[in-house]
């Protein structure tokens, strides 16, 4: 997918996903949200359901029992998106989105300019656009890095590793042969690019973000978080609620405010947007 058309997408999670998300995790049962918010309990069901507010709920009076903060779930029920990214700097990096199981997902590629060492992050359903993207660019293929082992960001490793037999794995997987393995201090070099790792469990017990720096031109580092966190939203705390929004504070909050968050579903954002919309945080 072109990288312009993604800035353009709608949220992986709508405002009624974002309810639905923070009511299971808390474990609080609909008849108490419902009744904070002032809906019934089909209204509450269809709010969740569709995202859509046919009457104004309690934010303030609902929010807290879930755990959301409410002037935020309120910019989200207003519409927010990201603002559009300056894409024109980032001229070594792809999005790459591919359709499977009625979902999409979002792969990335980045490189150097000078050496054309390019690295993968995930890999989506569909490793054809992954190969028009090498093959125009006159890249050299050397790292793929792995941000958790749901099967949609790794469904195409296998043809991806026959086409690209020298290809050098990184995961947090705890089946990996330890040379594939991340290490807490490893620094990967990619030409002048930097890429670093940060472990964020919590949707999955081998998640795993990393940091792309060193873009030429002062251009903005990268985080590619898979789904720790989304546009306005988190990922399903399948792990732990605690402990996923515990990692997102410390591994992905405390970068630079400029860095632009890259999820494994939905828009682009920047850090500083999430710290001022995200109601998980």
């Amino acid at each position: 997918m072109n990288i312009a058309r993604i800035a353009n997408m709608m949220l992986e999670d709508h405002l009624g996903d974002i309810v639905r998300k923070a009511r299971t995790s808390a474990g609080v049962a609909s008849e108490t949200v419902a009744q904070a918010a002032g809906l019934t309990l089909d209204e509450l069901a269809a709010l969740e359901q569709s995202g859509v507010v046919v009457k104004l709920p309690n934010y303030a009076a609902f929010a807290s029992l879930i755990d959301l903060d409410a002037s935020k779930l309120e910019r989200i029920a207003a519409g927010w998106l990201p603002a559009p990214v300056g894409f024109s700097l980032f001229r070594q990096f792809r999005v790459i989105t591919t359709a499977g199981d009625d979902m999409t997902v979002n792969a990335y590629l980045v490189w150097d300019e000078v050496t054309r060492e390019a690295a993968l992050f995930d890999t989506g359903f569909d490793i054809g656009p992954v190969v028009t993207l090498v093959e125009e660019n006159g890249l050299i293929l050397r790292h793929l890095f792995i941000t958790h082992s749901h099967e949609d960001h790794i469904a195409a490793i296998t043809p991806l590793r026959e086409l690209f037999p020298k290809i050098t794995l990184h995961s947090n997987m705890k089946s990996a042969p330890a040379d594939q393995r991340n290490l807490a201090n490893d620094t990967i070099l990619l030409g002048r690019l930097r890429i670093t790792n940060r472990e964020t469990p919590g949707h999955c017990e081998d998640g795993v973000t990393y940091i792309v720096e060193n873009f030429p031109e002062g251009t903005p580092s990268i985080a590619i978080v898979g789904d720790c966190i989304f546009a306005g939203s988190m990922g399903r705390p399948n792990q732990s609620v605690e402990l996923l929004k515990q990692k997102v504070r410390e591994q992905i909050f405390t970068l630079h405010k400029s860095t632009l968050v890259c999820p494994g579903h939905g828009p682009l954002t920047t850090l500083d947007e999430q710290l001022e919309v995200n109601p998980f945080f």
